[in-house]
């Protein structure tokens, strides 16, 4: 298995949890938020699926101060409508993963647009995981405060 194959293993996993956690987000609850400097259970669900596309613009050595996200004035529906609207952009994202050889993964630097820090692409990558997992964490959080059992995501 390549390096990139390992990373998009990882990536898949970690979004069917979350998946798993979003789906337990009743309709009623998602402008739910713990206090008023937070996200709604919605808008998380909504800026880690627009991630990807942000992600893949940096990636491929885009700018994303010049780009318009696909998601401007849109409306939130539901945790559904989310992911069908975002699954064209995170299978872009993960065919580009898929594009890259171990000797790029483990070379090429990408510059993070938020902090001006280089990075190798191949940790870059991982980091990018990480961040949905802390909102994963977030979200199950916001699940509980709303007293709602969480789904089990470890199945």
């Amino acid at each position: 298995m390549t390096q990139s194959e390992l990373i998009i293993l990882n990536f898949t996993e970690i979004r069917r949890r979350s998946i798993k956690l979003w789906s337990g987000l009743p309709e009623s609850c998602n402008d739910w938020k713990p206090d008023e400097k937070a996200m709604t259970a919605i808008e998380m669900v909504r800026h880690v699926l627009e991630a990807d596309y942000g992600w893949n613009l940096i990636i491929n050595n885009g700018s994303i101060s010049n780009s318009q996200t696909p998601w401007k004035n849109r409306p939130f529906i539901s945790v559904t409508d989310e992911l069908k609207f975002a699954a064209p952009y995170r299978n872009t994202f993960l065919e580009s993963i898929r594009q890259f050889s171990d000797k790029e993964l483990n070379e090429k630097e990408i510059i993070h647009p938020g902090n001006g820090e280089k990075k190798l692409l191949g940790k870059y990558l991982l980091r990018i995981g990480y961040h949905e997992s802390v909102h994963a964490g977030q979200f199950l959080s916001y699940l509980r405060a709303m007293k709602i059992t969480p789904p089990a995501i470890w199945d």
